[in-house]
């Protein structure tokens, strides 16, 4: 405890385990009280820091959150980016060091204006709200990285019911707020006019979480769909060679020839490696089969568009043929992965700035939603469901939701669970199914209770098949969005940075 106040290496050491803390508490671990530990250990290690202080000890936190969380990267940058061992190393702490600040200047201005160690419940409020801010603002900054929020710890935890309420954002200002609240008890204790509302504000959204952990918000509005998911297992070495294009087309029809009757057939993200337009007959010969079925068939492709002045831009796309409608431009997309910053410097450098597919641009924010069995579904392109606030957006338009994804590229590493369980919450937060298709796993359907009823485990080759529920009505999560937290965390903002400067002048 003493150590974790005062500053000095030994604290910042505890900060950084704190961060890693918080990996353990998320997919594929789940052991979702290390959440609650990680945020009390970050909030008792601001207490008595000066700014500059904080600074570094904000820095060490997330270095180890990132650190721990983000393995993955390094798997992508050496196995499938081409980079040796020691610069993927470097190009991954550098990475993790630059996104540390994330959290290093929101800690700077908590001890600069906004901490109040001498009011325990105004600076437990304050702490949350300004946790909260600070991972809107990262999945925001620079097209964001919204990755490792707290709030998904508690998936199956005590909290999931407050998720369709106020979305994954009241479950982590509920855990910044518990973890604050706990180490401000003794102090709550000496001051009997706060105590109560110190005790409410501790156990009440645990309880309303618990309260409304299976209450229904959404309704069936049809009957149920039959869904074959294919998972075709396909290295990413082949994956973009052309040599291998005819056996993967060949592949994905005869599997799905084979398939079970079915109103839904899902094919993966670029399930057909080559532009649409290059492959117009062979998705003319797969939607004449879906139709003869009854079926609409999904599937993620490369598509590309000639603008009125001749410029050639190219998306990562959904389409839909057979007994269904649509298509669909990727609009948030992976840095690196599909677009290089500052590519004009950085391409030719390594051959993980040259990968395929990585020019790709952005879909506009207007597109309707795909077309199937007559129903409206909500499409997400493997990171575009890490977006809470964009998800949500996309789902109350839906009766369904479907994110397609390539996972490939994280390996054997704890990337895709943690890609899942972030899909699990978005179903939560929408009270709609969502059909989950990849490349080498986990597809699978998730429940409006953010619970998968069946999946395909990781690389292995085979077809899903299940039922999926058209949904309809909003939870309020849809509804409102992040609005009303938003305000509350503003006012909690300012009024801590008030009463902090009054405190300062008297």
């Amino acid at each position: 405890m003493r150590w974790i106040t005062r500053p000095g290496w030994p604290g910042n050491l505890l900060a950084a385990v704190a961060g890693a803390l918080t990996t353990l508490a998320l997919a594929p671990f789940d052991i979702w009280p290390l959440a609650l530990v990680a945020l009390a250990m970050f909030y008792l290690g601001l207490r008595d820091l000066s700014p500059r202080q904080a600074l570094g000890r904000g820095w060490c936190f997330g270095f180890g959150l990132f650190g721990a969380g983000t393995s993955w990267i390094y798997v992508s940058i050496h196995n499938f980016g081409g980079a040796s061992i020691l610069l993927a190393g470097f190009l991954m702490l550098l990475f993790i060091a630059c996104i540390a600040w994330f959290f290093a200047l929101p800690a700077w201005l908590w001890a600069r204006w906004i901490r109040r160690n001498e009011a325990p419940l105004a600076d437990a409020l304050a702490f949350a709200a300004l946790w909260l801010a600070q991972e809107a603002f990262r999945g925001w900054f620079l097209t964001g990285f919204p990755w490792l929020y707290s709030g998904y710890s508690q998936l199956d935890g005590p909290l999931a019911g407050l998720a369709p309420v106020g979305g994954m954002w009241l479950v982590s200002f509920t855990l910044a707020l518990t973890a604050a609240l706990l180490c401000n008890l003794s102090q709550l204790r000496a001051r009997k006019s706060f105590l109560a509302a110190g005790v409410v504000l501790l156990l009440g959204p645990w309880i309303i979480g618990l309260a409304l952990k299976n209450y229904a918000w959404t309704e069936p509005s049809g009957a149920p769909l039959k869904v074959a998911a294919l998972q075709g297992n396909i290295e990413q070495s082949m994956k973009w060679d052309p040599e291998q294009l005819n056996a993967q087309l060949a592949l994905y029809r005869d599997m799905t020839f084979r398939s079970q009757q079915a109103d839904l057939i899902i094919w993966p993200e670029t399930a057909v490696p080559v532009l649409k337009e290059s492959a117009e007959g062979y998705l003319a010969m797969m939607g004449k089969f879906a139709a003869d079925r009854g079926a609409a068939l999904i599937t993620g492709v490369p598509i590309r568009q000639i603008g009125g002045h001749g410029e050639k831009r190219f998306y990562n796309g959904i389409t839909v043929v057979g007994e269904g409608d649509g298509t669909y431009l990727k609009q948030k997309l992976v840095p690196f992965g599909e677009y290089v910053p500052l590519q004009d410097i950085l391409r030719g450098l390594i051959a993980f700035f040259d990968l395929p597919m990585s020019d790709f641009a952005r879909g506009p924010s207007d597109q309707p939603m795909l077309q199937a069995k007559g129903y409206q579904i909500a499409p997400f392109i493997c990171y575009e469901v890490v977006y809470p606030e964009f998800a949500a957006g996309l789902s109350a338009r839906s009766d369904l939701l479907l994110t397609v994804s390539n996972d490939t590229w994280f390996g054997t590493s704890i990337g895709p669970l943690q890609h899942l369980q972030m899909a699990q919450m978005r179903a939560l937060e929408a009270g709609r199914w969502m059909i989950r298709a990849t490349n080498n796993g986990v597809t699978g359907l998730i429940n409006p209770f953010g619970k998968i009823t069946v999946k395909i485990p990781q690389f292995e080759r085979g077809v899903l098949y299940g039922e999926v529920v058209p949904m309809h009505n909003l939870t309020p999560y849809l509804r409102w969005r992040s609005w009303p937290l938003t305000i509350l965390c503003i006012a909690l903002i300012g009024w801590a940075l008030v009463a902090s400067r009054i405190s300062k002048t008297v």
